[in-house]
């Protein structure tokens, strides 16, 4: 199994181009204008992090360099178009967005505005970009990948949980990314041994019967995007009915669950790390500013993808992971 380096077709070309190390042009009479959309809770997230110490790596410092105007939404996905409509009217160079619902909303309000993105799970099926070599229009950005690692997620849980003869893959009703994913671990499902089965839900009263529905024994594929918070209620579910789910970035893996199971996070991820894709992310954003068009920047598929297994979570699961499997990580959370 090959866990560490995953591209996308045809960003090989791209990420080894070398980025100059230079500052802005001498020139410019003030730093550049960032915008940061996004739906999460706080206002500096691990994509943002890695995004700012990206630009910093790029030779663009925050504050001599760079300025960010940050609007987060604290989960409320309806407010994100009035503040993507505040951002593209602000004069900003740039809109960095961290999820579908985020970008979606930038792109509805510019079609001017340069658009970066990261936190998107398969960008074609999601109709944001028409191609990955070609995005088109006023945006380009990191791909999730999870419809090209959702195979290969199936197979990790199954040999992480032998038993599990049936894997459901619950995703919002309008995350088409996380459809296209369900739909590819589904055909890869008979040579695995296992039933996937796909259930969109529309809200939250219908994610929780859902959940309600999965029988001891079965499995759980987590969507990328944070629509309902799906990925986290899989958790709770997951503690307190012993599902093992699978995740497709590590931040689940090393997460703290809510409630009387506190300190645990899901049982594995296998994907990307969300600030390694900010980080990656700021090449492109960092290009942009010095003057490229993001329609002629190829999206590239994230560069780094990880197996995390946490054994705590395994041990509540009662679950023991086999050493082939263990020595198959690039982290074991003891």
């Amino acid at each position: 199994m090959t866990s560490r380096r995953v591209f996308l077709a045809g960003t090989v070309s791209l990420l080894a181009v070398p980025l100059a190390a230079e500052a802005q042009p001498s020139g410019k009479a003030r730093p550049y204008r960032v915008g940061v959309l996004h739906p999460a809770f706080v206002e500096r997230t691990p994509a943002v992090l890695g995004l700012r110490d990206g630009l910093k790596a790029a030779g663009l410092n925050e504050g001599r360099d760079v300025m960010f105007e940050i609007k987060f939404t604290r989960g409320d996905v309806h407010a994100l178009p009035t503040e993507a409509n505040m951002l593209s009217g602000s004069g900003v160079d740039l809109i960095f967005t961290v999820g579908e619902a985020p970008t979606r909303a930038a792109m509805a309000a510019t079609r001017t505005v340069p658009i970066v993105f990261v936190g998107v799970g398969d960008p074609v099926a999601a109709g944001i970009v028409t191609a990955v070599a070609h995005p088109g229009g006023n945006i380009t950005g990191v791909s999730g990948l999870e419809t090209e690692l959702a195979p290969k997620r199936i197979e990790i849980l199954k040999a992480l949980a032998p038993s599990v003869r049936r894997v459901w893959a619950i995703h919002h009703v309008d995350d088409p990314s996380a459809t296209a994913a369900a739909r590819g671990a589904e055909a890869a499902a008979p040579r695995l041994g296992v039933e996937v089965v796909r259930r969109p839900v529309r809200t939250a009263q219908e994610l929780a019967n859902t959940l309600k529905g999965v029988a001891h024994g079965d499995g759980l594929l987590a969507p990328y995007d944070t629509i309902l918070d799906i990925p986290a209620q899989m958790l709770v579910a997951s503690l307190w009915a012993r599902l093992p789910v699978i995740y497709p970035a590590t931040f689940w893996a090393r997460g703290a669950a809510p409630g009387p199971e506190g300190g645990l996070g899901g049982l594995a991820a296998y994907g990307s790390d969300y600030e390694a894709e900010g980080t990656q992310a700021a090449r492109l954003v960092a290009r942009v500013l010095r003057g490229e068009m993001p329609r002629d920047l190829p999206v590239e598929g994230v560069n780094q993808v990880r197996l995390v297994i946490n054994l705590k979570t395994a041990k509540a699961l009662g679950l023991t992971i086999p050493p082939s499997v263990l020595a198959r990580a690039d982290e074991v959370i003891q």
